[in-house]
């Protein structure tokens, strides 16, 4: 059964990120951001504010799938503080009952804990760094929003989610029943999912435009990282045939499970291998993306001006 794809895009989302990002340190190795884009946060928050945020770090991770479906399902076109706001009047039955569909296993205490816990604390990121946010990375998350909703006409949802995403396959799924997507820049180059009932979250990320064209591009960048390692192009050529899960790859190869995975991430990020999303047990296999190789060439070309 086919399922529908919603493009979606928000300053909410940017809010839940980025505050995800600072606060759990999640994947920021892998961020182009990196590290240093924490360090340069804390710089210019005052201690006072960094001191309130810090607890959140101890919370559990799965508490910003709530939050993500509090904002995919908000009622209107929102500001972070309107959302914020509407998620502190709602009463608890309410609060819950935006997403107890979705999330079958989520109690009316869980969602209460979560919207007392990070409702203070996202009023003070949304104000103490969303505010200092550049405009253009509003324009231009809204401008990509707007092409994807084009392109949705024209290539449908599985062609259209593997095209934002570089390589994400979603097939049709029983019970699945709709595809929320939407464009971030914090998160970039990762792709990041939320799995429900019935319905599913992924995030995408989209490049920001070079400051010079004389700097070779982030993209183009990924792709030499991630072939500049023989044992990454090892892994290219034994995934060609056929896809292959992360213990497949590791019982096979004979490697541990680290050192692999490290390879995979590497090699998604540059947009080398397509990852077949196995349904909400969040399994994944991975697959080499000929579309990749081609646009390594393309990017390539272009930049050297061949």
């Amino acid at each position: 059964m086919a399922y529908h794809v919603k493009i979606d895009v928000s300053p909410i989302y940017e809010m839940l990120n980025s505050f995800l990002v600072y606060v759990t340190k999640k994947w920021i190795q892998h961020l182009d951001i990196g590290p240093e884009w924490i360090l340069d946060v804390e710089r210019k928050l005052s201690s006072n504010v960094r001191a309130a945020l810090a607890p959140a770090a101890t919370w559990p991770f799965d508490d910003f799938d709530v939050l993500f479906a509090w904002a995919a399902y908000k009622n209107t076109t929102l500001e972070n503080q309107d959302f914020l706001d509407m998620l502190t009047e709602l009463s608890a039955d309410e609060l819950f009952a935006r997403v107890s569909s979705l999330m079958p296993s989520l109690t009316i205490e869980e969602s209460t804990r979560i919207r007392n816990s990070y409702v203070p604390l996202l009023r003070l990121w949304d104000q103490h760094y969303c505010r200092n946010i550049s405009e253009d990375h509003r324009v231009w998350l809204e401008e990509d929003a707007e092409e994807k909703r084009i392109l949705l006409e024209k290539m449908g949802p599985e062609l259209l989610i593997e095209y934002a995403t570089a390589g994400v396959i979603v097939e049709p799924i029983a019970g699945l029943n709709e595809v929320i997507l939407f464009p971030t820049v914090h998160n970039r180059p990762i792709n990041m999912y939320c799995f429900y009932e019935g319905m599913m979250i992924i995030q995408y990320p989209v490049d920001i435009p070079e400051e010079s064209e004389d700097e070779p591009p982030t993209c183009l960048l990924r792709f030499t990282h991630a072939l500049a390692d023989p044992e990454r192009l090892r892994l290219l050529r034994y995934v060609s045939d056929e896809p292959k899960s992360l213990s497949e790859m590791c019982e096979e190869l004979g490697k541990e499970q680290d050192p692999v995975k490290d390879q995979v991430t590497a090699l998604r990020i540059a947009g080398l291998l397509r990852t077949h999303l196995l349904g909400s047990n969040r399994k994944e296999k991975y697959s080499i993306r000929p579309d990749g190789v081609s646009e390594l060439n393309m990017f390539l070309e272009s930049y050297i001006r061949i």
